[in-house]
């Protein structure tokens, strides 16, 4: 079964930025695709099972950025 989940991302300024997230959030066990759309802060996930929200909190933060609201 597949799954979606769309968070905001605050903080991002660059196409760096959004490279960033993509690569943390993509190392997240279960997740199969990643969207990020730097005009509006966006992050879409696809995953096999539903990813924990800390869990894409946390990632999002080790690239250097926050989870807005969702």
């Amino acid at each position: 079964m597949t799954t979606t989940a769309s968070y905001t991302v605050t903080g991002m300024t660059c196409a760096h930025c959004v490279t960033s997230v993509t690569e943390e959030v993509s190392q997240l066990p279960g997740v199969t695709g990643v969207e990020v759309d730097l005009a509006t802060g966006g992050l879409t996930l696809t995953s096999e099972q539903p990813v924990d929200e800390a869990a894409v909190r946390a990632a999002v933060e080790e690239a250097g950025y926050e989870v807005g609201g969702r």
